[in-house]
């Protein structure tokens, strides 16, 4: 399926119930400002709940199902974008019913917004949106960077206000007639329903796999690399895949239990599972402590950074923890022997801080037609389309990869794209999973 028709199948699929409700407008809904204002109101309600319920079956990890979209990442960004339109049509739905009603008189505009306490059906659409307002908060970062576990805890209230607003819905919503109204509403409540609790019961118990460390290596102060083995059905990945990794070691400091996504940088040939871990946070840094003989658990894969079978031309670009998936694929590659066509550039500060530099060296070797360059920011400045072009001649015409921290992504786009390099050839992987 192509990724940009599934995004916007997604789309589309959730402002149906709005396209139906305005097809059912009766003449004359759209005559004068009250009786415009009044359409306009019911159908940013109706869009705005239509997304929300969409947007709930969209932040369902289902592995394989996110290949669709691009990789986890894509899909999530597009659920963030939709539950982002929901929130903002929902809102305007009361205010633009309000001021349809402020013709007749103010005392009218309010009696919309704040209804006796008798107007049960209207304060559970108001309960929907403040409980909207409370769990969206920490996802757009409205006081400060969210931590990952508190956001997830909080973010469960998504289920009260989608029930809230379906309850506020079917009691008031009279636009689409019926029966098609019930059969919209009940059958999206029904399909969010069922998404949820298959990826939180059947498809999460599919995807479980119980592994122990067999080894810790430290490739820096600040990261581990665990090789795991399966203490069950193994793990079955592509290269450049991520996980999402519990540890069940009371010892370490903290972190129990808790699910994090990190990039697998070991070839799906290989028996054991690598993933490199850096210390980025209370979790990632408490993994720094991890012995052998620790008990951890994977979900997954998910991911689609790098495609089934290999371009014709590709240009990597890393940097920081980033190298991981392209780490995984040189490693894949080499175990292959196959001829590639393949130019790397591994963004450093220095020497120093090139993460598994000496064995992508070595793995270059191994690979026929894998070209490595590394840039040192210290030495060479930041990242630039000349030295990109002076590198790889030919990079307008490969497809370009990138992986590495926030800045490097927003950087390396730039370049390539100065570069003559074409949208479309451009991949990028980021773990802003809020």
């Amino acid at each position: 399926m192509n990724r940009n028709f599934a995004h916007a199948a997604l789309w589309l699929l959730g402002l149906l119930p709005a396209v139906v409700a305005w097809m059912a407008l009766p003449p004359g809904s759209f005559s004068g400002a009250a009786a415009s204002l009044n359409s306009a109101g019911r159908l940013t309600g109706i869009g705005g709940l239509g997304l929300f319920l969409l947007a709930a079956m969209a932040s369902v990890r289902i592995p394989g199902f996110d290949r669709h979209f691009g990789g986890l990442t894509k899909l999530w960004q597009t659920h963030h974008s939709m539950g982002a339109v929901a929130f903002l049509l929902l809102l305007c739905h009361p205010l633009l019913l309000a001021l349809a009603s402020a013709g007749i008189s103010p005392a009218a505009a309010v009696a919309v917004l704040f209804p006796p306490a008798a107007g049960t059906a209207v304060w559970l659409g108001w309960g929907a949106l403040l409980s909207m307002m409370v769990f969206l908060a920490p996802s757009f970062a409205f006081f400060g960077p969210p931590k990952y576990q508190r956001w997830k805890k909080i973010h469960r209230l998504a289920a009260i206000s989608a029930v809230l607003a379906l309850a506020h819905t079917l009691w008031l919503e009279r636009t689409i007639p019926e029966p098609w109204s019930s059969l919209i509403w009940l059958g999206l409540a029904a399909a969010t329903i069922g998404a949820l609790v298959y990826g939180l019961v059947f498809g999460r118990r599919a995807s479980q796999y119980p592994y122990t460390v067999a080894e810790v290596a430290r490739p820096a102060n600040n990261v581990v690399e665990l090789s795991l083995n399966p203490l069950g059905k193994p793990l079955r990945y592509e290269a450049g895949q991520f996980v999402y990794l519990s540890h069940y070691d009371g010892k370490l400091p903290g972190g129990y239990g808790e699910e994090h996504p990190y990039t697998l940088s070991s070839s799906p040939a290989e028996l054991q599972v690598r993933i490199a871990i850096k210390d980025l946070g209370d979790a990632s840094r408490a993994i720094q402590e991890i012995h052998r003989g620790s008990k951890v658990r994977l979900v997954g894969p998910y991911g689609a950074f790098f495609p089934p079978t290999n371009s014709d031309a590709e240009l990597w670009i890393a940097g920081g923890i980033g190298i991981t998936p392209f780490l995984g694929r040189a490693r894949d590659l080499a175990s292959r022997a196959e001829r590639v066509d393949i130019n790397m550039i591994y963004c450093v500060q220095d020497e120093a801080r090139a993460l598994f530099a000496d064995e992508l060296r070595q793995l270059k070797a191994r690979i026929p037609g894998f070209c490595l360059t590394v840039h040192y920011f210290y030495r060479d400045g930041p990242l630039a389309t000349d030295f990109v072009r002076y590198h790889c001649p030919d990079c307008s015409g490969r497809q370009v990869y990138v992986c590495g921290p926030g800045p490097l992504l927003k950087l390396a786009r730039e370049v390539v794209l100065g570069a003559g390099v074409r949208r479309s050839n451009f991949h990028s992987e980021e773990f802003n999973l809020l």
